[in-house]
């Protein structure tokens, strides 16, 4: 059987094949697609290069979006990383998920991971291990199967869509993403990549979607650096040895949970939240006047 439903039956059937955890993602693909392996793994690799544009273009981007909300931050960051309190490498890391969220809010082409508004988490995260670790194209190709069969499962026990579960459901399911695909491109065990997933979601649940004015800038946009820098911290957590005392499936129920529990109003209505303080009232009104 190549079907997985939790986090954990992936975690086993890796272990039993004595696999790695894309290699249980990339045999469902090939049965549910039906496609040959080196087509599955080229389209990923198709992926992974846009995924590095967008970077590209996104840290030396000025073009502002056509509500004026966003726009250029990713490029400021960037060139200030040298000289902060978190590092050179975690600050750039952060500046890749700005800039590709700030390419998607100019209409750029970007990789939906798992979603638009979460679009800059998993790239940013796996571009900045690339950076810092020297690793191959083809190693974050397959990372990126993980990241994908995490995905997987929280669609199918949670939700991946803010107007479901809130932004938990968007920049939660991303961050676990990356944490999970992190862990892996370390050298980590299939039970350490679960452990990641657990962190760092449930350092985000309950995160409400409350985008003003209806667009995905504000505050979609940083909060994709802020969860970039989330995930890598969940994946060191685990790495030196660190447990989620909750197990992974039991953080996505919990997400589930809290995603139903939450008011209309703070899953993309735009009507709670930041999205209805006195300053994004005023832009709602200036833009739609």
């Amino acid at each position: 059987m190549l079907n997985f439903n939790t986090i954990q039956e992936m975690v086993d059937r890796a272990e039993e094949q004595h696999c790695p955890l894309h290699e249980i993602v990339i045999q469902r693909e090939i049965h549910d697609s039906q496609k040959t392996r080196d087509e599955i793994i080229a389209a990923m690799a198709a992926n992974w290069q846009v995924m590095q544009a967008s970077i590209e273009r996104g840290i030396s981007n000025t073009e502002k979006s056509l509500s004026g909300l966003t726009g250029g931050d990713a490029k400021k960051l960037y060139h200030y990383a040298d000289k902060g309190y978190m590092g050179n490498e975690v600050l750039k890391a952060a500046a890749y998920a700005v800039g590709i969220s700030e390419v998607n809010a100019v209409m750029g082409r970007i990789v939906a991971c798992p979603t638009a508004g979460s679009c800059g988490i998993v790239p940013a995260a796996l571009y900045a291990a690339k950076m810092e670790r020297k690793l191959a194209d083809e190693d974050i190709v397959k990372a990126l199967f993980t990241a994908a069969g995490i995905g997987m499962v929280v669609d199918q026990n949670a939700s991946i869509a803010g107007a479901a579960g809130g932004c938990q459901a968007e920049c939660g399911t991303a961050a676990g993403m990356a944490a999970g695909a992190l862990v892996e491109l370390a050298g980590g065990t299939p039970a350490q990549i679960g452990n990641a997933v657990a962190l760092s979601i449930k350092n985000l649940l309950g995160l409400v979607c409350d985008p003003v004015a209806g667009l995905v800038e504000v505050p979609c946009v940083k909060r994709n650096g802020f969860a970039a820098i989330e995930a890598m911290l969940a994946a060191d957590m685990t790495l030196a040895g660190i447990e989620s005392v909750i197990p992974v499936d039991e953080v996505i129920d919990a997400m589930n949970r809290i995603g139903k529990a939450l008011p209309k109003s703070l899953r993309e209505t735009s009507e709670g939240g930041l999205a209805t303080t006195a300053t994004a009232q005023a832009i709602e009104k200036r833009i739609y006047k």
